[in-house]
Parts: structure tokens; sequence; C-alpha cells
């Protein structure tokens, strides 16, 4: 279905390209703006219907983020927070919203992997079925930076269901660094286990 989405955002927003006219790759410069789903070892990723909502662009989920229309731009610079919904989410549930950067400072060297750019725990059900993420905020939401010449980033969203009664806290070194936390230790550390649905977008450096 998300693959459909954006198959008809771009047809219905932007119109088709002409017959026989090859799209470009999504770092190509052009006046129509496509949107161009992820490689289908990183669509492996996306999972359980995770929506992640920016203004004007809609739902990136296994998206890559356009350069047209300054989209990169201002996903770095000027946009808050996504509007993150989970239509089968529990109402009598909370969950963990966690989302990182694991390719810091760049995928093929990825020595700062993972970077925390926003972790929100005992977010009630209902909420997350509205896209309302109102929870305990242990990170507050840092924007996709992704260094210049460091090519595609995977900024990537898990959904945790919250163990009744946990108590989730980052530890004092963890809230001094956003950088080369341990993921999967804070997972194992709260019995978290395995994401009830994930997704990811990719971008990079505006300018490149």
């Amino acid at each position: 279905m998300k693959l459909l989405g954006a198959v008809l955002l771009a047809a219905g927003l932007l119109g088709t390209a002409a017959g026989g006219e090859q799209l470009p790759w999504p770092d190509e410069p052009s006046r129509t703006c496509f949107f161009q789903m992820l490689s289908s070892t990183d669509r492996e990723f996306c999972r359980g219907d995770l929506d992640v909502i920016y203004p004007e662009l809609g739902e990136v989920g296994c998206m890559y983020i356009p350069k047209c229309h300054q989209y990169r731009r201002r996903i770095s610079r000027e946009w808050g927070s996504p509007r993150v919904r989970y239509p089968q989410a529990d109402k009598s549930k909370k969950y963990v919203l966690v989302l990182v950067d694991p390719d810091a400072p760049s995928r093929a060297n990825p020595r700062n992997r993972f970077w925390r750019h926003w972790l929100v725990t005992d977010i009630p059900g209902a909420d997350l079925r509205r896209g309302d993420i109102k929870g305990h905020v242990l990170t507050d939401y840092v924007r996709p930076t992704p260094p210049p010449r460091s090519g595609y980033h995977r900024y990537q969203l898990r959904l945790y269901q919250q163990p009744a009664d946990a108590a989730i806290a980052l530890s004092p070194e963890e809230r001094v660094s956003l950088g080369a936390w341990a993921m999967e230790s804070f997972v194992e550390q709260f019995r978290l286990g395995s994401p009830v649905a994930s997704t990811q977008f990719l971008t990079k450096y505006y300018e490149d």
C-alpha cells in the first residue's frame, strides 16, 4: 500500500514523465519531484505499517527524501518532529519509540552507530493510533542532519511495546552523548524484545 501511495502521490501531484523518459535518481536535479521507494534490501526493514508523516511530504516511510522543493534542507533545518502513527496499537498498552541513525558518520564507516535522534517512552496506545506522540521524552527530537559528502543515511524508527510497570531511563553516561549509543543493550536491559513495527527513510546532506 505504501508503494502504491507513493506512486499515486507522484502521479497526482506532479504528473508523469513523458513516454520513454528515464526517471532521475533521487539526487539528480529535476524540475519534477519524484518520490522513490527504497531498494529491496532497505525495504526489508519496513514492517508493521508504521506511518511517519512530515509536513508537505506526507508519509515518508520506506522512501528517499527528494531534493526537490528543498525537502532535504527543510527536514534538516526547519521541520520539527514528524507525526508517527500506528493504527494497530493496543489501546490498553504503552509503547516506546526510538529514532536512530545507524550510519554515523557514514554508512561506509558507522563508527558512531547508533546516533540517537528521538526517544519517547510511555506512549499510550490510544494516542499512537491517532498519531499523537505523548509520553515521557528521554531524548528530544533531533532533526536528520547528515554531514556533507557522507552519502545517504538511514533514519530508522523502531516501535516497541513497553513491558508493564517498566521504569525506562537513560543512564547518566547515555544522557551525555547522542552518538555511539548502545541501542541493543538498552533494548535488552529493559526487555523490550523485537519491535512491533519499524520503518526508515533515507536522506543526505541537502547541498550534495
